[in-house]
């Protein structure tokens, strides 16, 4: 996801307004979710923080959205306001001194806009990668895909009906419910930064596919490529809404 180009030792008031760096609209977030051995997840976690497991499982999850009516610092950004992106996340959580901070981390980030990822790469060291991208979102149908390898990949399912409000202690709930986003620094360190909207209504998916068989290994390593050719654990689509993202600050410093 997008956030800010700098990082605050310290963040303003989650009221203020000008804690707020970016607002869009997420809409349509397909996601398809994979248990992964544990052992395999943890070298990726950054400092500070350990995996959030859903009933002792360790999971991931693939998922691609709209990024839509995207406002940098209350101002629209040319060219770059409508786009897709496809990211592979898992859930981490930080012990804070309200209790702990549910959140994910990035494996990969795909986009359509080459700027974007410069950006993100550059200043906070997302992995993200730039690809020709294209959905499809069309009654019940998700698709999202994006061309690499010398063909397209993708990820897709079907809904049917009308969305529901997530049931407390759900597996919906688990993977929805994550405000906030965490990051590893070139140097070690970790940064944090809260992401805000409502509960959103969601779908359980039916028929999901994720076909990225000759890019898997490059982009996520051997052993999650082996992961995410297997059977999904779950397949969940979500409609939705307005969010705000707020500047990231450092919550882990090099050791």
């Amino acid at each position: 996801m997008l956030y800010a180009p700098r990082v605050h030792a310290s963040a303003a008031p989650a009221d203020s307004p000008a804690s707020l760096f970016l607002a869009a609209e997420w809409r349509s977030l397909l996601m398809i979710n994979y248990a992964v051995d544990a052992e395999v997840l943890r070298p990726l976690v950054p400092a500070g923080l350990e995996l959030d497991l859903w009933e002792g499982q360790a999971l991931v999850s693939m998922v691609g959205f709209l990024f839509l009516r995207t406002r940098i610092l209350g101002l629209p950004v040319p060219f770059h306001r409508n786009f897709e992106e496809i990211n592979l996340r898992l859930y981490v959580r930080r012990q804070a001194a309200e209790g702990w901070r549910r959140g994910v981390t990035f494996v990969r980030e795909i986009v359509p806009r080459r700027a974007i990822a410069w950006l993100a790469r550059s200043l906070y060291n997302e992995p993200y990668v730039a690809c020709p991208m294209r959905h499809q979102v069309d009654g019940g149908r998700r698709e999202f895909g994006w061309y690499q390898g010398g063909r397209w990949n993708h990820l897709a399912a079907e809904v049917r009906g009308e969305p529901a409000p997530l049931a407390p202690g759900s597996p919906e709930e688990f993977i929805f419910e994550h405000y906030w986003g965490y990051t590893r620094q070139r140097d070690g360190g970790t940064v944090e930064y809260q992401v805000e909207h409502p509960r959103w209504r969601t779908w359980e998916a039916m028929n999901p596919r994720l076909d990225c068989e000759v890019v898997a290994p490059a982009l996520y390593g051997e052993r999650l490529a082996a992961a995410l050719r297997q059977p999904p654990v779950s397949a969940f689509v979500a409609e939705g809404s307005a969010v705000g993202v707020r500047w990231a600050r450092v919550v882990k410093s090099r050791q």
